[in-house]
């Protein structure tokens, strides 16, 4: 099957991973859909940018905590923009709460962000697909989470976990319709969910990381187009990190620790 990408929706688009990579897909040629949760002008600027790359933007906000509304939105853009070719879920939101003192409404909100709702609009987007009979992309931005834990954020991992396996479950149901699903897996990035602010932020350093600092939001929305072109068309079911080899770090990171500290957060 050929698949050629015309259109693309990337959830929580207003900012980060996810205007890097909505900026990304119109530059290699998709209309885009962008969402938005409480930041409507960063989506408005998000589109600026996506038809200053000469394609069309769709806009609609979208709570990924409302889960009967989620696929009503994938379709409204999937309508607008005359199809749906890529789907990339990338909204999502961590919580900080240590396990003794999460209660079961943070815990149910972070699995609506993370898990909940990215379950509804993916099985949107993958239904849109299959109709057409063209193919598909679908791409979850998950974490380095998605395999490894992180104290005080229990709930934020188990979802992170189940989006990982999601993930690698429809890759399975659904290359029969030459569909591929895969996940990105993001390390410390530089981007206003870790309080850096602008479209490009300048990386942090990071003494503990093998590359020695953070990533920018364009190297992850570099590596989600290419799981979005026909190039990556025998790729499906698989999980990319993209942490500056932070991952390989456990037994060498842990051995150089000189304080307790890590057990705050």
């Amino acid at each position: 099957m050929e698949f050629s990408p015309r259109t693309a929706i990337v959830t929580g688009s207003d900012s980060g991973i996810g205007r890097a990579t909505a900026v990304a897909l119109a530059e290699a040629g998709m209309d885009v859909g962008i969402t938005w949760h409480s930041d409507r002008a960063g989506a408005e600027h998000t589109a600026e940018q996506v038809r200053a790359a000469g394609r069309k933007a769709a806009i609609r906000q979208l709570d990924t905590t409302v889960i009967p509304g989620c696929a009503a939105v994938i379709d409204e853009l999937a309508e607008e923009l005359g199809g749906l070719d890529v789907f990339v879920n990338n909204a999502g939101a961590g919580d900080g709460v240590g396990f003794l003192e999460l209660d079961h409404t943070i815990w149910a909100r972070t699995m609506d962000i993370n898990l909940n709702g990215a379950f509804a609009c993916i099985q949107a987007a993958a239904r849109r697909m299959v109709a057409a009979g063209n193919g598909g992309r679908i791409i979850a931005v998950t974490s380095v989470h998605e395999t490894q834990p992180k104290v005080h954020a229990a709930a934020y991992v188990s979802a992170k976990h189940g989006l990982g396996g999601l993930i690698k479950t429809i890759a399975l149901e659904l290359a029969p319709h030459g569909i591929t699903a895969n996940s990105v897996a993001p390390g410390a990035i530089s981007t206003p969910m870790s309080g850096q602010d602008g479209d490009d932020p300048e990386p942090t350093l990071y003494p503990g990381i093998p590359l020695g600092r953070s990533g920018r939001a364009t190297e992850i929305a570099a590596v989600i187009a290419f799981l979005a072109l026909p190039a990556s068309s025998y790729v499906t079911g698989a999980s990319w990190a993209a942490d500056g080899g932070m991952l390989q770090m456990g037994p060498v990171g842990s051995a150089h620790l000189d304080s307790s500290n890590w057990r705050q957060g």
